[in-house]
């Protein structure tokens, strides 16, 4: 298969892989290191950092905190799990659902990661690509009868992955774990849901905005007090 037929095949895979790679190499220009990046730089670029995010209602970077990695190895790492897994997605899920899930796993993780490490900068993907893995999960499990033959190359797929974020985990300071698991969750539940049928997308994303609000809210209310 060429370059250009598997681009074509899984592009919302390749875009997401694109969308992370582009503001790496503007942070590396602006840390002047392509290896590590400079945190005052991520935390300019729109990395989580509780007091910014919460305490000015900076939420914006729950979004772009996305797209920025820590380091080299951060970024690869995190854009081989994507490729293992985003493929993946595209081939089971319908493309709204596949960036439905994607982004929820990210935001809802970012937001988790706020509540256990408040004072702390957070960057990455992690979240969004465990997201897209607990949807695979959730399709699996909704259709184990039909796909058991699949379920052993997730499998193995599942502990390359987890081999790889324990690697990043151990590594990386500015990478939290929680984010991942609250991304494996939002995937879970959505990879299950739209599974079984495409059309609960809508219901899906007002759930998903609903749990946002609330834990938009309580990380207001709560927010000093969990500093201190």
């Amino acid at each position: 298969m060429s370059i250009k037929s598997e681009v074509m095949r899984y592009p919302l895979t390749y875009a997401l892989i694109l969308l992370s790679v582009i503001p790496y190499l503007f942070s590396a220009f602006s840390s002047q290191d392509l290896v590590d990046m400079d945190m005052e730089t991520l935390v300019n670029m729109g990395a989580l950092y509780g007091p910014y995010v919460v305490g000015d209602g900076e939420w914006w970077r729950l979004f772009t905190a996305m797209f920025l990695h820590g380091g080299m190895t951060h970024l690869l790492m995190n854009m081989f799990s994507l490729y293992i897994v985003g493929r993946g997605a595209e081939m089971y899920f319908e493309k709204n659902a596949y960036i439905s899930i994607y982004l929820f796993s990210g935001l809802i993780g970012g937001l988790v990661s706020l509540f256990v490490h408040p004072g702390s900068v957070g960057v990455g993907a992690s979240g969004a690509i465990f997201g897209v893995f607990g949807a695979l999960a959730g399709f699996f499990l909704a259709h184990r009868d039909k796909v058991a033959t699949h379920a052993k190359a997730f499998m193995k797929d599942f502990s390359i992955i987890i081999g790889i974020n324990l690697v990043i985990g151990l590594s990386i300071p500015s990478v939290d774990v929680s984010a991942h698991l609250g991304g494996l969750a939002v995937g879970f539940v959505g990879g299950f849901v739209l599974s079984k049928n495409p059309k609960w997308i809508f219901a899906y994303s007002a759930a998903m905005f609903a749990v946002m609000i609330i834990m938009g809210r309580f990380l207001s209310g709560e927010y000093v007090s969990t500093l201190v």
